[in-house]
């Protein structure tokens, strides 16, 4: 039991498979696992029009804070979910990460260095209220059956899908899928069913969690400590949460005794060296973890496809856990509509995995050297280690040097054969491949931004001075273009304000910084993914061009 949490119980209910002798329903999608990225995959596909069914072991929500840090990316794909102001509202915004060597500040970051963007660069929320809100939002949808207490306890792929063996409290039953998501979680009874491999390293090192409440004037920034004095040799980080929760993590060396470092009296004796005598706090939670860096050599076994944990693990340092499975189910989602709808062939879901294997070894690489820089496996990489911070504490060379952990940034698909090669000359960020970036735009006299005005769908982005400027042949071929079999929406951005045209939506540019930040002019286009990536641009609108892109962003070129 928490003091600052209640704890939701769900309702089991009686499937009513078992009243039916022999009876095997079949499915178009079953997810099994309602964590926060087995929860994004059910609602994506759901609000989207699909039937979905999620399975859940379980009757409450994660046990102890666990997931904490959600970063601007994941925050853009859960307001697509419709849990993103609830999260914001919740949670403790932060930007500003600061490094300590032992008492002295020798680095210090900033997140989102610039302003007006929708979302910050961080927000702290403890994973119980994550998937609070994302379970509200999953009942809000009539398509989408929820299913608790229900344990996958066999899984037989087949050609045209999967058959799952579940047990509940009133007997077993059988299920049909004809897709089948799987986000049970790192240890994935699932994979381990299917005899499938994850590989990687199990890093040799234990750290304890401790979550205590407690009313401090700390600023929302996240702090680390290379060997403070209060823990001296090891490192220490600390995390405000909601509800007056502090994260502290300490780390303990390889040796130490999980259960006995769990204990209170062990716990708060370190808590007090570090806070000192004139904060009081009272124990939430305590945990004591190992972590591991590995993923699976293919998120995709025909019709069963994996996502989150269970495809992947990386250390907690840097945030990459729950947000890169939020974009696994992100990249997955459309696809996988498409796939189902008969738009697009099957061979679009392997791109799945591969966009998707890339971002994981991308998450891997920036984890593991993470993990290296703060637990040195030998006395030289401890040596070159503490050189580096004493030398940051003046010299700015060094402080690039200083990793405690490479915080969680949205993959860049610059290598996906979905993405249409520029032919074009353009600056900046926005190469095909890369998430939009956001930007203030007002639409039909309400200020928004401009993520708000894309998703679940090809959206073209068509910069002009004023609506006006768009001539007729012009509509006329992006009205084509949006009656396609795989329609194209259109967000005509311009900088002078002007009625609508048949068939666009008018985003006014008042600031100028979507044209800035997508170095657009005049005449420049941009073709976004359902998943808000790029997959083309150009510095002329040609529905030619569109079209092709559109066939090879979906694998039908």
């Amino acid at each position: 039991m928490l003091s600052t949490y209640t704890y939701p119980k769900f309702a089991y209910r009686r499937p009513a498979e078992l009243d039916r002798a022999g009876a095997v329903d079949r499915h178009p999608v079953i997810v099994v696992g309602a964590g926060p990225v087995g929860l994004a995959a059910a609602i994506d596909l759901a609000q989207q029009g699909q039937r979905v069914l999620l399975l859940d072991d379980d009757d409450t929500v994660s046990v102890g804070s666990r997931g904490l840090c959600y970063a601007k990316r994941a925050l853009e794909v859960l307001d697509r979910l419709g849990c993103g102001d609830a999260v914001v509202d919740k949670g403790v915004t932060w930007n500003v990460g600061r490094t300590f060597f032992g008492n002295d500040e020798v680095f210090r970051f900033n997140l989102l260095p610039e302003e007006d963007h929708h979302r910050p660069g961080m927000v702290n929320l403890q994973q119980y209220y994550l998937e609070e809100f994302m379970v509200k939002r999953a009942q809000q949808l009539p398509n989408l059956e929820l299913r608790w207490k229900h344990k996958v306890a066999g899984v037989e792929p087949r050609g045209d899908g999967a058959r799952l063996q579940v047990e509940t409290a009133d007997g077993n039953y059988a299920l049909d899928a004809d897709w089948l998501i799987v986000a049970d979680g790192a240890r994935s009874p699932i994979r381990r069913m299917l005899g499938l491999d994850i590989e990687g390293k199990v890093f040799q090192d234990r750290f304890l969690i401790a979550d205590v409440v407690m009313k401090a004037d700390f600023p929302a920034e996240r702090w680390f400590w290379f060997d403070p004095p209060f823990h001296p040799g090891q490192s220490v980080l600390l995390h405000r949460e909601a509800d007056n929760v502090w994260r502290i993590d300490f780390q303990l060396g390889w040796d130490a005794d999980p259960e006995e470092e769990k204990k209170p009296e062990k716990v708060v004796p370190r808590i007090k060296a570090m806070l000192g005598p004139e904060h009081e706090f009272d124990l939430e939670w305590v945990s004591v973890y190992t972590f591991q860096c590995r993923r699976m050599q293919r998120f995709r076994h025909g019709r069963v496809l994996f996502v989150g944990d269970a495809a992947h693990q990386v250390s907690p340092f840097g945030a990459r856990g729950a947000n890169s499975g939020i974009q696994d189910t992100d990249n997955l989602a459309w696809k996988l509509l498409l796939v189902m709808r008969g738009l697009a062939p099957d061979s679009l879901l392997d791109t799945y995995s591969d966009e998707r294997v890339a971002a994981a070894d991308e998450n891997l690489m920036n984890s593991t050297r993470s993990t290296d820089f703060i637990t040195p496996k030998s006395q030289v990489s401890k040596d070159f280690r503490d050189a580096v911070l004493t030398l940051a504490r003046e010299h700015g060379f060094a402080r690039g040097l200083v990793n405690s952990g490479r915080l969680s940034v949205p993959s860049h698909l610059s290598r996906s054969v979905l993405g249409t090669p520029d032919a074009d000359a353009f600056a900046g960020a926005m190469t095909p491949g890369a998430p939009l970036a956001d930007a203030p735009v007002r639409c039909d006299g309400r200020e928004g931004w401009l993520l708000g005005h894309s998703g679940d769908a090809f959206v073209l982005l068509l910069f002009a001075n004023s609506p006006a400027e768009v001539d007729a042949a012009t509509l006329a071929a992006l009205r084509a273009l949006g009656d396609a079999a795989i329609p194209v929406q259109t967000r005509l951005i311009v900088s002078e304000e002007g009625a609508a045209p048949a068939g666009c939506r008018v985003l006014l540019d008042r600031k100028g910084l979507a044209a800035q930040r997508l170095d657009a002019q005049p005449g420049t286009a941009y073709l976004l993914r359902p998943d808000q990536h790029v997959a083309a641009r150009w510095r002329r609108f040609d529905a030619g061009r569109v079209r092709a892109a559109v066939a090879r962003a979906t694998c039908n070129a």
